[in-house]
């Protein structure tokens, strides 16, 4: 009996289709809507939270990159936790990851409601979600090259964005620029009350903010297999994306609390609209909505591509019926049952936005949040496990092993422990943690149940 091939992914992303995917997965609603809360929370310390996180970050994805560069015939990170951790830990990791980004997906399409009704106030909210859905279902589903360029633009005006507002900072500063609140000045970052002007503990309270900023930076891992040159393009986008990350973040934030005191930023507005209304730019809310907006488009976009691709890979080998048609690609090699599936379920924000309009962002994202530091931290298990392995690694190898590897987890628990010690981030945690622990007592029943079966057999 002849073996059934593999089916393969189509490999039609350039290196520029994989900076800008992860850049657009990460730069979004953390920094231009998040932004304003995190420097109430922390003052000017919170760039140094950055720095950190960002640092952290970077070990993860050199571990990542590792793992990737180790077997490029593995579809994504999933791949190799299964390989290294067991084929439980693959599963639960796998399912919460696509979950993360389902969540990610609803709370963008809820935005792009919220943001065109800015221009339309009496638009319903869930109509500019549904359309914008279905335009970006039919993008994913032609072809992951015309996917990989529409997200290049996107993340291009993001990008533009945030430059824009960095070299007009750089100006306003040099040219001490009066605002509403004083002069731009390199001296309002220790102005008012110092650099830690909320002390330690608002220092550590920003981290919630801060990782969930950098949630999407190892849709990296998810592009491997459909990257043109992987062997070129994966260590090039590991290596170069964090330090644009991390100079985009602290470029932006530090020109923001330059211009202004960060007493003066408001935790409930974006802080750009600020900047922009000050430089004298009539039009400022239209040009920041418009970006905001395709900010949301393009975090949604990113997370149809993540989420189609995840769950194409949990059911390419999965006996069960139900599940078998998501495992399939279609003529152009690009997995749409999956995508179209997990559409469907992403829709479900459409539905809740007609009957709940202003209730569906918050304990989503945080609930993400804690479930993307569960997929961070078994990457790095997976890493450790694979290091033992494979002492005498060459090549593409993660730095700092194995002491770096368990600074990272110590660094994703401690951001635990703080979302369980704040009342905000507390329940959405611990809703996190009771799906974890679920999906892996699902799956230990499931894999008992078929010992079982064997052994009567």
């Amino acid at each position: 009996m002849a073996v059934e091939p593999q089916p393969k992914l189509a490999r039609s992303l350039k290196g520029r289709h994989v900076q800008l995917i992860a850049i657009g997965g990460t730069i979004g609603t953390g920094l231009f809507l998040g932004a304003g809360q995190s420097i109430h929370v922390a003052g000017p310390s919170i760039l140094v939270a950055y720095l950190i996180a960002g640092l952290v970050c970077f070990l993860m994805m050199r571990a990542m990159g590792e793992l990737l560069m180790s077997d490029l015939t593995q579809h994504s990170f999933v791949d190799f936790i299964k390989r290294y951790l067991g084929a439980r830990a693959g599963f639960v990791v796998g399912w919460t990851y696509w979950l993360c980004w389902l969540a990610i997906a609803m709370a963008e399409v809820t935005a792009i409601g919220m943001y065109i009704r800015f221009w339309l106030p009496n638009l319903p909210q869930w109509l500019p979600g549904l359309v914008a859905l279905v335009i970006l279902l039919l993008l994913n589903l032609i072809s992951v090259g015309l996917f990989g360029e529409t997200e290049f633009w996107f993340a291009l005006i993001k990008v533009g964005a945030i430059i824009g507002l960095i070299l007009i900072g750089i100006w306003m500063i040099a040219t001490h620029y009066p605002t509403a609140s004083g002069h731009a000045s390199l001296a309002n970052l220790t102005a008012n009350g110092g650099f830690f002007p909320k002390g330690l503990r608002g220092f550590l309270a920003s981290f919630q903010m801060v990782t969930f900023s950098f949630a999407g930076i190892e849709m990296v891992g998810m592009t491997a297999g459909e990257t043109a040159d992987p062997k070129k393009v994966i260590p090039e986008a590991i290596n170069e994306l964090p330090l644009r990350v991390i100079l985009f973040y602290l470029g932006a934030l530090a020109v923001i609390m330059c211009i202004y005191p960060w007493s003066a930023v408001s935790p409930n507005s974006s802080p750009f609209v600020q900047v922009f209304s000050n430089v004298g730019i009539r039009a400022a809310a239209d040009i920041i909505n418009f970006v905001v907006l395709t900010a949301a488009a393009s975090a949604c976009n990113s997370s149809l591509f993540t989420t189609g691709r995840m769950l194409f890979s949990l059911t390419i080998d999965t006996p069960n019926p139900l599940l078998k048609p998501f495992g399939r690609l279609s003529r152009r090699q690009v997995p749409a049952n999956a995508i179209l599936g997990s559409t469907l379920l992403i829709a479900i924000a459409v539905l809740l936005n007609m009957v709940l309009p202003s209730a569906v962002f918050t304990l989503i994202s945080s609930v993400a949040t804690t479930s993307f530091l569960f997929v961070w931290g078994m990457i790095m298990l997976a890493h450790l496990k694979y290091r033992r392995l494979h002492p005498h690694a060459t090549g593409y190898v993660a730095p700092f092993y194995p002491v770096g590897d368990y600074l990272v987890l110590l660094f994703f628990a401690g951001v635990a422990i703080i979302m369980l010690m704040a009342k905000t981030t507390a329940i959405p945690a611990l809703l996190a943690a009771a799906w974890l622990i679920a999906l892996s007592l699902g799956r230990w029943w499931h894999d008992r149940r078929l010992q079982e079966g064997s052994l009567h057999d």
